[in-house]
């Protein structure tokens, strides 16, 4: 008999990965507003995190992600779009829900 699943969480986590179409110098002020916009929305108390991507060097590659619950996808959906780096245009972005199977997430 092999492990039994865990059942998925009570509100779904979903991921955003997205890159840069444009060069960080343009994309700075969007960024600003996007870090603002995350602050804005935790502290109305979205479970939501923002982070860039780096190389093995350390160095940041253009892009980021964004970890948030939502009630289902069609919600992360209508969130995402509102996210400045997303209206810019500047970025190339997916969205898709994660289903954790081991190991517990907890976002400070």
């Amino acid at each position: 008999m092999g492990p039994v699943p865990l059942p998925p969480p009570a509100v779904p986590w979903f991921i955003k990965q997205e890159t840069f179409l444009r060069p960080y110098t343009a994309m700075k002020p969007h960024l600003e507003a996007h870090r603002a916009w995350v602050a804005e929305l935790r502290t109305a108390g979205v479970v939501i995190s923002s982070g860039y991507l780096v190389d093995g060097a350390g160095r940041p590659g253009g892009g980021g992600l964004l970890v948030l619950q939502a009630a289902d996808h069609a919600a992360a959906e209508r969130l995402v779009r509102r996210d400045p780096m997303v209206r810019s245009g500047g970025v190339d972005w997916r969205l898709e829900r994660w289903m954790p199977v081991v190991g517990d997430l907890a976002l400070g």
